[in-house]
């Protein structure tokens, strides 16, 4: 499973409840994916899938 390396944020199930002749549909729930990127910045040398909030903290320089 698709995860972040440093915060472990993977998916998160959600979406939007569709109305359908007075039922609510509950077939219009799906993933909600992490927006996840390669980058050496965690480990140098060492390519790891990092979410994109955690790569902003990590490529801030004080």
């Amino acid at each position: 499973m698709r995860a972040c390396e440093r915060c472990k944020k993977s998916f998160e199930m959600g979406g939007t409840r569709k109305l359908l002749r007075g039922h609510y549909n509950p077939t219009a729930y799906g993933k909600k994916k992490a927006n996840l990127q390669w980058t050496s910045l965690l480990v140098p040398g060492k390519r790891s899938r990092v979410c994109t909030r955690c790569l902003r903290t990590l490529s801030r320089t004080k």
